[in-house]
């Protein structure tokens, strides 16, 4: 899946189209020698204190009054989030989705004799409202949906306050546009959900955080959110092409693994993207690489995420820094393969 309006800053101008690049200069920059980018590790007891900080209620400026659960300054939980869809008529989307892929002829019989198994009928409610969600847009008067982009902007930033839901702060997480709505197209309001999936579990949050300080490399940088989106659409795909059968089957769940999916997604591009110094000119064939490799190999990725938090949790990996604390009888993510089907080379723009 191409990735299309793609923009990049330079430091004291304006996002830039890739359009204008040619204009600009930007393609030479991208090129120029620059200092390495340290990542900043942080512990999972400052994590743990942040969360504990943010769990008080805010105070309202204007009234000195605590916030109720109805108004977008509070954080929002995922399964808060979640359970608002579980509860909401959402019969109008569901008519819209497309649970499996259908295969006729020869396809049909190669993927019934060497495809993966199909899906327990147990869970396949659970995989319809994931699709389901995936059909649902952005609605800025709904409360809830407006603390989910509340919540997922403060954490990425660290702001202790709530921001307009149409603005210019919107591109600097990587959203094309002033209005985060235009993006989601592909993987709705799902991708909204992954994000703050990524950013309230403690687990996760620090390899987020990590991700959005590479996407804010003077030379590396990308879209964040517009990459998130992209990530979405390819775990949509692999649930719906029934990729993610097995593991589902294995676990007698849904949801969990499609949020594990899509983060162990996240991690391998955005380890790709560190190690292979990968620009914004090459986001198309990496995600294209990426598609194929995850549909291909979702338990691999899964076992590398697993493994990956583990060792972040004692403080002895960082996503794009070097590891530490690994014995010589243990090397740093023996188990762990990052490369995808090719070295992906640097294309032009």
């Amino acid at each position: 899946m191409g990735v299309r309006g793609f923009y990049l800053h330079t430091k004291g101008q304006l996002p830039l189209q890739i359009s204008e690049l040619k204009n600009h200069g930007i393609l030479q920059a991208l090129t120029t020698e620059a200092n390495e980018w340290e990542p900043r590790v942080v512990s999972t007891e400052v994590v743990r204190a942040q969360e504990e900080w943010e769990a008080v209620d805010t105070i309202q400026p204007e009234t000195g009054s605590q916030a109720n659960s109805e108004q977008p300054g509070q954080l929002i939980s995922f399964s808060e989030a979640l359970q608002h869809f579980q509860t909401v008529d959402l019969s109008s989307f569901k008519k819209r989705i497309q649970p499996t892929i259908r295969r006729t002829g020869l396809a049909a019989l190669r993927h019934y004799l060497f495809g993966p198994p199909k899906l327990h009928q147990g869970l396949r409610e659970e995989r319809d409202l994931v699709l389901t969600i995936a059909q649902c847009g952005l609605d800025s008067q709904d409360p809830v949906h407006g603390r989910v982009l509340q919540t997922i902007y403060k954490k990425l930033t660290g702001s202790k306050f709530d921001c307009a839901l149409h603005g210019d702060h919107w591109e600097d997480l990587g959203f094309q546009g002033a209005n985060p709505a235009t993006d989601l197209r592909g993987a709705g309001f799902l991708a909204l959900l992954h994000l703050l999936y990524l950013v309230m579990d403690s687990k996760t949050l620090l390899m987020a955080q990590e991700i959005f300080r590479l996407s804010r490399h003077h030379i590396q940088q990308f879209p964040f959110c517009l990459m998130s989106v992209n990530i979405t659409h390819i775990a949509i795909q692999a649930l719906r092409e029934e990729c993610l059968s097995r593991e589902c089957n294995r676990q007698q769940k849904v949801i969990p693994v499609v949020n594990s999916f899509y983060a162990a997604t996240f991690l391998h591009l955005a380890h790709v993207w560190r190690t292979q110094r990968k620009t914004i000119s090459d986001s198309s064939f990496v995600l294209k690489d990426l598609e194929v490799l995850a549909k291909k190999s979702p338990r691999r990725l899964l076992k590398t995420l697993e493994l990956y938090l583990a060792r972040v949790s004692k403080g002895q990996a960082s996503l794009l820094g070097a590891q530490k604390c690994c014995g010589p009888e243990s090397p740093p993510f023996k188990d762990l393969t990052f490369t995808g089907r090719s070295d992906l080379q640097p294309h032009s723009s």
